[in-house]
């Protein structure tokens, strides 16, 4: 859990510092420009722009259940972050399982990524996926009514 806001925690002290020391130099509107582009960046790479995770065993419950497509990602990862931005609302469709809040998760990308932890993999019908074109994994969505 550390682990996961470690990054987020990080960019958000620097624009805390970098804001300071522009307040105390006499540009607050500087300051304040630079600490939301801080802050931005520290919610890019969070857990909250990213549907909730699940656990792998549920996903693996839910998406033998419904078809849909399991998204084993961390924080903090720009591939991760790439996917989710270009599958825009169609994002919530897929299960999403952080790897760096559930170990089972952790294990099955480094069984599919020959024991390294490489995100995001997709996993489509039983098979690995490691780093797909987003416009792959829409197609692997179910159509829209």
């Amino acid at each position: 859990m550390m682990r996961t806001w470690s990054l987020p925690a990080l960019f958000t002290l620097c624009g805390l510092l970098v804001a300071t020391g522009l307040v105390l130099s006499g540009s607050p509107g500087e300051a304040a420009a630079l600490l939301l582009m801080f802050l931005l960046l520290a919610g890019m790479h969070s857990s909250l722009v990213f549907p909730s995770s699940l656990s792998a065993p549920e996903a693996q419950r839910r998406s033998a259940v419904d078809g849909r497509p399991i998204v084993y990602w961390r924080p903090g990862c720009k591939f991760c972050l790439r996917l989710r931005f270009r599958l825009g609302r169609r994002a919530r469709q897929l299960h999403w399982v952080n790897i760096w809040q559930d170990l089972d998760g952790a294990a099955a990308v480094r069984a599919a990524n020959e024991g390294n932890e490489t995100v995001p993999t997709v996993v489509v019908g039983g098979r690995s996926h490691t780093n797909p074109d987003p416009s792959w994994v829409r197609e692997q969505l179910p159509s829209s009514k």
